[in-house]
């Protein structure tokens, strides 16, 4: 197998028509009345924002932007505000700056210099307005996790990959940027730096410390079996980088899983004991 960026590239309408099936299937199998979803005006939420609204129709899906004093950006609201109005989708703000400032200040260990822990609750806060949201409405929580962060365990636990579907999880970065223009998400948007904004001047890649056109082409090898000497020579890096992303991939592994119990029981929920999603 030959690890170049020809390696990544899809049937895009293929991929399009996949995931609105995916979509439209799951939602009327869970009887729910359409999907809200948190919008960042980043690729990745833009681009679940956009199909899904083409699978079910702007009316079934609502965006909600998170704003919060510390990382607000008056272009991510921009472009959220583009995306829904292209894709014909309603969009409502919840400002969270007094539900955090309450957290802090009702948190014994609170410690703002542990811009970690205050990034992660920033994350799980999200997610607590988008699922009242959910529970109000008769709506799911779509995610818009990719494969690249979700492999690399690169989210917060309980926090942004929370939902009850995630269309993209199967899609490294780069293939979502592809799907984003596929679709008509606008430029722009679909190759602007991503980031978690979960403090100020955040970037994904920065932190990481690689491009996701090198780090898709890693996991992508080792999606299918590659030795990380194999791949570190026909990407002509060093097999300390590869091995480094390998041992993120293994490590993460707790925050894609359900939590582990002790085998006590004849069938053990989560682990033995799987029933399909829906009852329809």
């Amino acid at each position: 197998m030959r690890l170049t960026s020809d390696a990544l590239k899809l049937d895009m309408p293929s991929v399009e028509a996949r995931i609105k099936r995916f979509i439209q299937n799951y939602v009327k199998k869970c009887g729910a009345n359409g999907v809200v979803l948190g919008m960042s005006g980043g690729v990745d939420s833009s681009t679940a924002a956009a199909i899904t609204a083409l699978a079910l129709g702007g009316d079934a899906v609502l965006g909600i932007m998170l704003p919060e004093e510390e990382t607000y950006s008056d272009m991510d609201t921009k472009h959220a505000q583009l995306v829904a109005k292209k894709f014909g989708f309603q969009l409502e703000t919840v400002d969270m700056s007094p539900i955090l400032r309450s957290c802090y200040h009702s948190l014994p260990v609170y410690d703002a210099a542990d811009k970690l822990s205050k990034g992660n609750l920033k994350a799980r806060t999200r997610m607590v307005c988008l699922y009242y949201y959910a529970n109000r409405l008769n709506k799911l929580v779509c995610g818009s996790s990719d494969k690249s962060e979700t492999m690399i365990g690169y989210f917060t636990k309980w926090g942004d990959a929370a939902a009850d579907i995630s269309p993209l999880m199967d899609l490294y970065k780069t293939q979502v940027r592809q799907l984003a223009l596929h679709i008509g998400v606008p430029k722009e948007i679909a190759t602007k730096p991503s980031t978690p904004a979960l403090w100020p001047n955040q970037l994904a890649e920065e932190e990481l410390g690689i491009k996701y056109e090198t780090l898709d082409l890693i996991l992508f090898g080792l999606e299918h079996f590659m030795a990380t000497e194999e791949i570190a020579e026909q990407l002509n890096l060093p097999v300390k980088l590869v091995a480094g992303v390998k041992k993120r991939w293994l490590a993460s592994e707790h925050k894609r899983r359900q939590p582990l119990t002790a085998k006590i029981g004849y069938r053990t929920v989560g682990s033995d004991f799987r029933l399909p999603y829906t009852l329809r």
